[in-house]
């Protein structure tokens, strides 16, 4: 504050500042209205539906007479509380999802004005300049001090209530995902309006996850981001319900566009590479309605258990639709039942080493091809008479013909394929 020539004129200018503010009290309505309609027009993220709007003006009115009492007669600073019906806007726009930054600027913004118009009034009652000018000037600090004082009470309100009502949707939304799950009859209605999400539409399930384990608050992050690049390539137009499950680990559902069938494997191992090289999916068929989000994602939860067993060995994307993977996840539903079949169907075929891994999946390539050499080179990209020697070579390490139990060999072949080390000898 500038220096005052004397206490005399020091009185004049709190005398100054106490009769603008007793002024512009008494003309208290259409002056919130001016300050109203500034808050509304500037910033967007304050705008809503009419009770909304309501419950902004009963806020600006009431910080507006707070401070004005707080100025005319100068109570302490430490005395000031917001008021109440700026706490409950504050906690309005938390249950939003509203910023607190545009709460912040709210304040600003009516700090701007109710000073504008001090000056104003300020202005319109003293004829001696620098008299007007300390009293603008301690109005300003006025201000300031209150907006500085009751912004950061507010903001501790809204963030309070934002972790409050957060909390209480999760809970409320984790509730009727486990009932939704679990196949109870939930009213649709019902189960989308706790979700925020419509069942009433085809989906496509996925379960995501750090391979690392890592539980760092930016993992979960990355999750989401991989789950929207997902929705993005699936061409949802719309974000996907995320469903953290642990640190490292959530669920997802994606909403796919009318009959469009799922994204196809070269786009989604695309997605999470980019996403980051930790990073995992298994994914499960399309299907619809609330049944098709139960059974989407129980096939999403099948193919994570085979990538789980397959732990270092397993893919980016693990989709229960892929050929073998069905069958692997039968295996990985019973590994010592898995591990005794693979070694009866394969024998010594089922030694964990490069070589036999070459003939088991030479062999598994041409038992898909109809037993077609030319078939299986056109596959795998080698002459037919390297099939022919690979394929012999697997039946020579079998011990037996390959018709021989042939069911059970290829489920055996698809388990090592997607299970790894877990079922090999």
């Amino acid at each position: 504050m500038a220096t005052r020539t004397s206490a005399g004129a020091d009185d004049r200018v709190r005398r100054r500042v106490a009769d603008a503010a007793r002024a512009m009290n008494a003309a208290r309505s259409p002056l919130s209205d001016t300050v109203h309609r500034q808050l509304a027009d500037g910033i967007p993220e304050l705008r809503g539906d009419p009770a909304l709007l309501e419950l902004l003006r009963a806020s600006t009115e009431s910080n507006i007479e707070t401070f004005l009492h707080f100025a005319q007669h100068e109570i302490p600073i430490e005395d000031i509380a917001p008021p109440t019906a700026a706490l409950a806007y504050a906690r309005r726009l938390a249950q939003r999802g509203t910023s607190s930054n545009a709460l912040l600027r709210a304040y600003r913004l009516g700090q701007r004005g109710i000073v504008e118009l001090g000056f104003e009034e300020i202005d319109r009652q003293e004829d001696d300049p620098a008299v007007a000018y300390l009293a603008a000037q301690l109005l300003h600090e006025a201000a300031f001090a209150y907006v500085d004082r009751v912004a950061e009470q507010v903001v501790a309100e809204y963030e309070a209530e934002r972790e409050r009502w957060l909390a209480n949707r999760n809970t409320v939304r984790a509730a009727m995902l486990a009932r939704l799950v679990a196949g109870e009859e939930v009213a649709v209605a019902t189960a989308e309006n706790a979700l925020r999400y419509r069942l009433r539409r085809r989906h496509l399930g996925l379960v995501l996850w750090n391979a690392d384990h890592v539980t760092a608050a930016s993992t979960l992050r990355d999750l989401e981001t991989l789950a929207g690049a997902i929705a993005e390539v699936a061409g949802s137009g719309e974000p996907p319900l995320f469903i953290p499950n642990d640190g490292s680990l959530a669920w997802a559902w994606v909403a796919l566009p009318g009959d469009a069938a799922e994204p196809a494997a070269d786009e989604l191992h695309r997605a999470v590479t980019a996403a980051g090289a930790d990073l995992r999916i298994a994914v499960g068929a399309p299907a619809s309605g609330p049944a098709g989000f139960r059974e989407t994602h129980r096939q999403a939860l099948r193919a994570h258990g085979v990538a789980t067993v397959a732990d270092e060995r397993a893919q980016l994307v693990t989709a229960y639709g892929t050929e073998g993977v069905r069958a692997a996840a039968l295996v990985a539903a019973d590994l010592e039942a898995g591990r005794e079949l693979v070694a009866a169907a394969l024998g010594p075929l089922a030694a964990d080493d490069d070589g036999a891994a070459r003939l088991r999946e030479t062999l598994l390539v041409f038992l898909g091809e109809g037993g077609s050499f030319l078939g299986t080179g056109r596959r795998l990209r080698i002459h037919k008479n390297t099939v022919k020697y690979r394929v012999d070579k697997a039946a020579e390490t079998r011990g037996r013909p390959l018709d021989e139990d042939r069911f059970d060999l290829e489920l055996a072949l698809h388990a090592c394929r997607w299970l790894g080390r877990a079922v090999l000898l």
